[in-house]
C-alpha cells in the first residue's frame, strides 16, 4: 500500500485511546521503520523510533511509552530478549512483535513470553493498527483486573479486620459470661472466697507442666472456674450447714455436679467444659461420684481438677474447721496417688515446692479468663495477662 495515495485519507485511527502518548517503533532497518512510522502517524498515533534494542532501552528509561513495536531479528539483542527485558522492567507496557516469519509457532512462542500481539511482514495500516488496538484494549482490561484484585484485597482485609473485631467483641462477651457465672456462685457464699479462682490457677500450672495438653487448657480453665455452678440449686441450709451433712442432704449435695452439667453442655462454648463440670468429684478407685468413673475413664482435666481441689479444701477455711497448713494437703495427694488421684498429675504438683503453691494462693490479682488461656496455651499468639486489681472471689466446696 502507497501511504500517500488517496485511500490513506480514510485510514482508521486509534480513537478510543485518547490518552495514548507514545509507541516506540524498534527495528535496524530503517525503511521499516520508516513506513510504520506514517502508518501510525496517519492513524494519528504518535510515535518514536530506534534502531536497536539498547536503543529502545535507554528511550523506555527517559520517556513515557504506551507500547512497542519489535522486529524479532535485531543484532546483538533480539526481539525476544527487548521482550523479556520490557516485561520485566516496564510490565504495564504493550508489546507487538513483528516477524517476518509467517509462523504461527513464532507468534505463539511470542505471546507465551509476554507479547500482547505479533504481526506478520509485510505489515498493512489496517492491520497495524487493529493490532495496537485489540493489544491496547487488552492491557486495559487487565489493568482493570488488577486494579480489581487489589481492591478486592483491601475489601478482604478490611471484612477480615471486622470479624477479627466482632471475634474480639464475642471473646470479651464469653470473659463477661464466664465472670458473671462466677459472681453468681460467689453470692451463694462468701465463707470460702477466691476457691474458684485458686483452683483455676492450680489446675493450670498443673496442665502446663504435664506438657501435651495446650489444646485442652481452656475448657480446664472453664471447667476449674465454674466447677461449683450447680451448687446454686442447693438450698442454703444445706450448701451453708457448718456441721456434717446427714445422709439425705449429701445425697442432695451430691447432686451439683450433674446439675451444673445441664446447666452449660448447651451453651456452644461450654460444652465441652461441662465434661469437667460433671466428673470433677471422680476419683481413680472408682469411690467418686456421680458416675463412679476410674483412671483414664475420668477425663484429663477432671483428673487435674481433682488434686487442685484437694489442695484448696484443704487449706482454706471452712465452716466446720479452720484451714490445714499446704504441709498436710500434700501429704494427702501423695498418700492418695494412684487411689484417689493421677499418680501423674500428684506428681506433677509434688514436683513444685509449697512455696509455688503459697505463691498462687496469696496472689491479690485476678485473670480473665480467655486472656489467661491465650498466654498459657502454646499453640496459640501468646498475650500477656490481663490483670484487674480486685479482691479474689471464690464459692463453696
Amino acid at each position: 500500500m502507497n501511504p500517500g495515495s488517496d485511500d490513506s485519507k480514510s485510514a482508521p485511527s486509534i480513537s478510543t485511546h485518547p490518552r495514548l502518548t507514545q509507541v516506540l517503533i524498534v527495528d535496524d532497518e530503517l525503511s521499516f521503520r520508516d513506513v510504520l512510522a506514517v502508518m501510525l502517524a496517519l492513524g494519528g498515533v504518535p510515535c518514536k523510533t530506534a534502531a536497536s534494542a539498547e536503543e529502545a532501552l535507554s528511550i523506555l528509561q527517559r520517556e513515557h511509552v504506551d507500547a512497542v513495536f519489535a522486529d524479532l531479528q535485531m543484532p546483538r539483542i533480539s526481539g525476544m530478549e527487548l521482550l523479556a527485558e520490557v516485561r520485566r522492567l516496564y510490565p504495564h507496557v504493550v508489546f507487538l512483535m513483528v516477524t517476518g516469519v509467517d509462523e504461527v509457532r513464532v507468534g505463539m512462542e511470542a505471546i507465551q513470553k509476554g507479547a500482547d500481539d505479533y504481526l506478520v511482514k509485510p505489515l498493512q495500516i489496517e492491520t497495524v493498527l487493529a493490532g495496537l488496538e485489540r493489544a491496547l484494549q487488552k492491557k486495559r482490561l487487565e489493568q482493570e483486573v488488577e486494579n480489581y484484585r487489589q481492591h478486592l484485597e483491601e475489601m478482604v482485609g478490611e471484612r477480615t479486620e471486622q470479624l477479627q473485631s466482632a471475634l474480639r467483641q464475642i471473646e470479651r462477651s464469653y470473659e463477661d459470661t464466664m465472670e458473671a457465672l462466677g459472681a453468681a456462685i460467689d453470692l451463694r457464699d462468701g465463707l470460702t472466697a477466691g476457691h474458684s479462682q485458686r483452683v483455676f490457677l492450680y489446675s493450670i500450672k498443673m496442665a502446663q507442666a504435664m506438657g501435651g495438653l495446650e489444646h485442652e487448657l481452656r475448657n480446664i480453665a472453664m471447667g476449674a472456674w465454674l466447677h461449683d455452678i450447680g451448687k446454686l440449686a442447693i438450698p442454703d441450709a444445706i450448701l451453708l450447714k457448718p456441721g456434717p451433712l446427714t445422709d439425705e442432704e449429701r445425697s442432695i449435695m451430691r447432686r451439683h455436679p450433674r446439675i451444673g452439667y445441664d446447666l452449660v453442655k448447651r451453651i456452644p462454648f461450654l460444652a465441652d467444659a461441662a465434661e469437667i463440670i460433671l466428673t470433677h468429684h471422680e476419683r481413680c478407685d472408682g469411690s467418686g461420684y456421680p458416675l463412679s468413673l476410674k483412671r483414664d475413664k475420668i477425663p484429663i482435666g477432671a483428673r487435674i481438677f481433682a488434686v487442685a481441689d484437694t489442695v484448696d479444701a484443704m487449706s482454706s477455711d471452712r465452716p466446720y474447721r479452720v484451714a490445714l497448713p499446704l504441709q498436710k494437703a500434700r501429704e494427702t495427694i501423695e498418700r492418695g496417688s494412684g487411689r484417689l488421684f493421677d499418680p501423674r498429675v500428684a506428681d506433677i504438683f509434688l514436683s513444685f515446692p509449697n512455696e509455688d503453691w503459697e505463691a498462687l494462693r496469696t496472689q491479690t490479682a485476678t485473670i480473665r479468663v480467655s486472656t489467661a488461656i491465650s498466654a498459657a496455651n502454646a499453640s496459640a499468639p501468646r498475650r500477656q495477662m490481663i490483670l484487674e486489681e480486685r479482691p479474689l472471689r471464690g464459692d463453696h466446696v
